[in-house]
């Protein structure tokens, strides 16, 4: 039996912070592999957005999480995915002297239950083919072409539900953007503009969870600063969590950007916020994460609270050994 299906987590996702100098062409490196999916953000200017860029769409088109805005070209801001990073232009949002930032990095890969979906709109039902060869339990899919949400399917809620990355909003029920439960081949849109206008440009996020690498899964709040412990087989290196019950932002965390427990430091995608020193949220362990805020957003008491959890190593190694005893 493996404990794992990833001993190298940073294979496949990797945290990059950079400081911002106003060079034109300036390469960031040190992922440690090529770029598919990038989500960049600023963490010192407020109003600043999260920028999404990745290989499927192509260099220089960038989509922001934080509103309906429709794609965008500019090679100003990011110019470029490379093999062991990406290239910035001297934009203020990517580059501004003196700014911090922060890049979280993804190869596409159905090993790493990744994969990056292009398709067009057809305005009625269809189903989409996905690479992942098995269920998917988060999708993010966003109209490329016009002003409207980025619409999230997950497991927990169902293809009956729906919330969007961009908004505050609790889960709300309907058939229009999934209504179909995906398959280990395809994925089932409706007849919202959201995610299936008519002669739009689509694109969907497709993950699937990996043992020792990813989890998507929830929890249920206590409202307290001991709040719950959540087991997900690694450390994490990246945390993104959704309040179901309640108007509330999504969070964002990592193991790059805070200085020790419980220190780091959450963003949000639907807001353009700057990073705050004063907000923590958790514990990071070898094994999982222990809330330790009692703001609703990360555990609002009774509320379910779903999350998306990538690892940066797994708790024990593919033949059941502890990672610490290597």
């Amino acid at each position: 039996m493996a404990y794992t299906e990833i001993d190298k987590p940073s294979d496949y996702f990797n945290t990059v912070l950079y400081s911002g100098d106003n060079s034109t062409g300036r390469s960031i490196t040190g992922v440690g592999f090529a770029v598919d999916f990038l989500w960049l953000k600023d963490r010192t200017t407020a109003g600043s957005a999260h920028f999404l860029s990745d290989t499927v769409r192509g260099d220089g088109k960038w989509l922001r999480t934080n509103g309906t805005f429709a794609e965008n070209t500019d090679t100003n801001v990011i110019t470029s995915l490379d093999s062991d990073g990406f290239t910035v232009g001297n934009d203020v949002y990517s580059n501004k002297t003196g700014d911090n930032y922060v890049a979280w990095n993804w190869k596409e890969s159905a090993t790493a239950g990744f994969d990056i979906v292009s398709f067009t709109g057809s305005g009625s039902q269809r189903t989409v083919s996905h690479n992942l060869g098995v269920k998917p339990s988060m999708i993010i899919v966003k109209n490329r072409s016009a002003t409207e949400n980025w619409i999230v399917y997950d497991k927990i809620n169902g293809a009956g539900n729906f919330m969007a990355l961009n908004l505050t909003s609790a889960t709300a029920a309907s058939s229009s953007m999934f209504g179909v439960e995906p398959t280990s081949s395809v994925f089932t849109v409706g007849t919202s503009n959201a995610t299936n206008k008519s002669s739009s440009n689509m694109i969907a996020y497709c993950f699937a969870e990996k043992t020792g690498y990813s989890k998507i899964s929830s929890y249920v709040g206590n409202g307290s600063t001991d709040g719950t412990f959540i087991y997900t087989g690694f450390k994490p290196a990246f945390i993104l969590i959704k309040n179901t019950n309640a108007t509330q932002s999504w969070r964002l965390i990592d193991n790059k950007r805070f200085g020790y427990n419980v220190d780091n430091i959450q963003l949000y995608p639907n807001l353009t916020n700057a990073e705050s020193t004063s907000e923590t949220v958790a514990d990071i362990l070898s094994n999982g994460f222990k809330i330790r805020s009692t703001d609703a957003g990360v555990n609002g008491s009774g509320n379910t609270l779903i999350y998306m959890a990538f690892a940066e190593s797994p708790f024990t190694t593919n033949t059941g050994i502890p990672t610490t005893a290597r």
